[in-house]
């Protein structure tokens, strides 16, 4: 293990896939649809356990959290049968983010069977969205159908993994404050994909603002740039800004795996990462890569 990563490592966000035995849209479809890193069919394969304890080798890897992978829509229950059936068959994923679509009138069926499989921790749904900050229509959080579904989270014990562009995120600190009970966790750092000195302003008063809520937590992942490779003096300031407005209880570090893999190896990301956080003291960055995710996924040590 690298020297400047002195910690084990819980990975909080990657997926599994086998696109041959199942269908993902946006992974089987002959037209894919764009995706921010640019051309995807370098990824448009099986990813299983094997391939990520390969990938991870270098590592003490202590744990893992599975997101769904936008696996067929119309069957989110078959998604978590498959991760169980990985699970027994490879130990992995520690836990799981199933998908689930709380604007349907089935949600409360389908949250009820997601939150029977034990390993199961939130569910993540990408609300819609604009496609720039410049248009301000209200998002699918502000909908009251998906508003209805989201209230039935809590009382399945389940969290809100929340993918949305930063300039919905005054809509998320709208649903945190509405919701307190409910944990929002923010994925792949609040997507601040836009570089400029105007992009990164814009998020980070998104993000400033989201981050009073004491029931929101972000993972620092998919911060990868299209048409680039991942580099410590791109993300630096993405990295030390979320922990700074945050706070280092609830941040986590993450690998965004394999979607991540189009902008960097696994010992790139995390090497980056212990690189950018070097100064912090040894507990400060157990707790960026091992006990946050520990405790933010409820997972029992050493699982």
């Amino acid at each position: 293990m690298t020297e400047l990563l002195d910690t084990p490592i819980i990975d909080a966000h990657h997926h599994f896939w086998d696109p041959v035995a199942h269908y993902y849209p946006w992974l089987c479809d002959a037209e894919r649809p764009p995706h921010r890193y640019g051309d995807h069919g370098a990824i448009c394969r099986p990813y299983l356990p094997s391939d990520y304890r390969r990938d991870t080798a270098a590592f003490e890897l202590a744990g893992s959290v599975y997101v769904e992978a936008e696996w067929d829509p119309k069957d989110p229950i078959g998604e978590m049968r498959y991760i169980e059936s990985l699970r027994k068959q490879s130990g992995l994923p520690s836990v799981a983010v199933g998908q689930a679509w709380l604007d349907q009138p089935d949600i409360a069926h389908i949250l009820g069977q997601l939150a029977a499989f034990g390993f199961v921790r939130g569910i993540r749904q990408k609300p819609r969205a604009n496609a720039s900050p410049r248009d301000t229509q209200p998002g699918g959080m502000m909908d009251g159908a998906w508003r209805r579904g989201y209230a039935l989270l809590a009382r399945h014990g389940l969290h809100f993994e929340l993918q949305t562009p930063w300039w919905h995120l005054h809509e998320a600190q709208a649903l945190a404050r509405d919701f307190p009970g409910t944990p929002i966790v923010i994925n792949h750092t609040g997507m601040p994909s836009d570089r400029s000195a105007e992009g990164l302003a814009g998020w980070r008063q998104a993000m400033r603002g989201v981050a009073q809520c004491p029931n929101v937590f972000v993972k620092i992942s998919g911060i990868g740039l299209a048409g680039g490779r991942w580099t410590v003096e791109a993300n630096r300031p993405v990295v030390r800004d979320a922990i700074e407005l945050f706070g280092i209880e609830r941040c986590m570090f993450a690998s965004n795996f394999p979607v991540d893999s189009l902008c960097a190896s696994f010992g790139d990301i995390f090497k980056g990462f212990a690189a950018i956080v070097a100064d912090l003291s040894t507990r400060e960055r157990r707790k960026l890569f091992h006990d946050n995710a520990l405790r933010i996924y409820r997972m029992a040590a050493g699982s």
